[in-house]
Parts: C-alpha cells; structure tokens; sequence
C-alpha cells in the first residue's frame, strides 16, 4: 500500500518501456490487480482490448494497491490491431503450442529482447490473453514472437494478474544492478585478513598456555582446522573484537573460591508468590545431646 491518497507518483521509467496489453480482460479486479504488478516492476503503459465490463470500472482501483496513475492513463482498443498499430515489436503470452511457426522465448529471454529494443528506441508491446482461455490463434498472428513460461508442466496455471508479474519482475531484474548477493554488516564491516590472523595468534598463544595444544604431533592440524573455521565466513571486525574479550576472559580464568555474584533483583516474578525459607530440620538425638 502506498499510504497516498490517490495512489503512488507513478509515471514512466523510461520512453520506450513494453507496452502491457490486456486482450478481451473479463475482470476488473485482475485489471486492478495487474496495474500492481506492473508498478512492481517498472512498467506504465496499460492498453485494454475489448474490456467485457467495459471501462472504466471501479472494482479495479480497489486491487490496485495504489497502482491509479496506470488505470488512470490506461488506453481503450477495440481491437488487437488497433492496440498495436504504433509498435514495432510484439510479444504474446502463450501457455501452451498451438501449431504456430514462431520463435519461442521464455520471460527472462524476452526480457533481455526487450530491452535490446528499449536501446534500439524500438516500441514494444505484450499481449496477454483473457482469464478463460488466454490468447486465440488470430491475436497471436499479431505477435512476431512468443513468450512461455517454464513452469511445472503438471500445473501451468496463472492469474492473469501473476502472467504479468513474472514479465514485470523479469523486465525490471533484466536492467537491475543489485548483485545478487551481499552481506549485511549494519555497523561494522568485514574484517582484512591481517585481523583474523591478530586473532588466531592471540588464539593460539592462549590455547599453548592452557595446554590444549599440549599434543606436538597433533598440533599443526588443530590450529589448521582452527584457521578454516575463521576463514570460511566472512568474519566482522565487531565479532573479532567480541572474540579477542571472550579468549582474554578464559584465559584469566576464575580465581579460587569467586562465585558468581548472585543476581542483585530478588524481587519474585511477575504471578508469583515470594518465597519463605524452609524451616529448620528438627534436631537428631545425637544433635540433641
């Protein structure tokens, strides 16, 4: 949600961005709710074809999330002809082959197409067929290219508002330069390889005086497998220092006879009745006397 009256500042990304293109859409929820998913992913345009309720509809806003600008400037055809009449590269949706000779694409190909265009200042456009049974034979002949998703062959099925979506996303991630991992350190950072090796030599030498490292033959591979252990994350300053005070801590040990200091709150917790002492044992016999 945007928390916007009116919906988010939407407006285009860019000036060549693909065109989504609704064939024949039967509700105006799924138009709603397909404005959404195309704001998710970066795209504006919004054309529908022969809406069966006609347009507009006020259902759709309500699924929008926030998504109005898209509705507010979405164009009505009557025709797939007349919807792609400006373009000059059509893509179509397709769940499964109707003998059609075409080349074929999946969503994240057709995304790297698309934007090959988008360079090239071509216009493009994605047709998406109705929710019962998707695009015919006669709105295909329109599209010079064929986009299939790989999806679970025993299930295929899509929402026409998550056909969208996963174009949307593939469309936004294939101009994305987020890497597609890092490591999140907050306020520390991670550590230089001359800090690790500081602390397994402050390791070592403490674990030589305690004695753990008594066996000479076995030694050179525990400090080894010690050494993988620190190497093999990605280790932060912040957990090093935090390391240097524990080994420090252990090494200093407990002087004989310290307790630890018992807890200074003996305020009973919350619900329950404090405690009495017990009562002496009564005296033996033997006490007694």
């Amino acid at each position: 949600m945007t928390g916007r009256d009116g919906g988010a500042d939407l407006a285009p990304m860019s000036e060549f961005e693909p065109v989504v293109i609704l064939v024949r859409p039967q509700l105006a929820e799924n138009i709603g709710a397909t404005a959404r998913a195309m704001a998710n992913g970066g795209l504006f345009h919004l054309r529908l074809v022969a809406p069966r309720d006609g347009w507009p509809q006020p259902r759709a806003w309500r699924t929008a999330s926030g998504a109005d600008r898209i509705l507010e400037q979405a164009g009505v055809y009557e025709t797939v002809d007349d919807a792609v009449a400006d373009l000059q590269r059509v893509f179509a949706t397709c769940p499964r082959p109707r003998h059609i000779i075409k080349p074929v694409m999946t969503a994240r190909g057709a995304a790297a197409e698309l934007r090959v265009a988008a360079q090239r200042q071509l216009r493009t456009g994605i047709l998406f067929g109705p929710e019962r049974a998707g695009l015919d034979n006669e709105d295909m002949a329109r599209a010079d290219t064929l986009i299939r998703y790989p999806l679970n062959p025993d299930f295929m099925s899509l929402n026409l508002a998550q056909a969208v979506l996963v174009m949307a996303y593939e469309w936004y991630l294939a101009g994305e330069q987020t890497p597609e991992r890092h490591f999140m350190t907050n306020e520390t950072r991670i550590a230089t390889k001359g800090e690790v090796d500081n602390f397994m030599t402050h390791l070592v030498r403490d674990l030589d005086e305690s004695g753990f490292l008594r066996n000479a033959q076995k030694r050179p591979g525990m400090i080894r497998n010690l050494r993988h252990l620190f190497a093999r994350g990605e280790v932060t300053e912040q957990e090093l220092r935090t390391l240097h005070g524990v080994v420090s801590e252990l090494a200093r040990g407990r002087a004989p006879g310290v307790r630890p200091e018992p807890a200074t709150d003996t305020a009973p917790a919350p619900g329950t009745m404090p405690q009495e002492p017990l009562p002496a044992a009564p005296a033996t016999p033997e006490q007694k006397s």
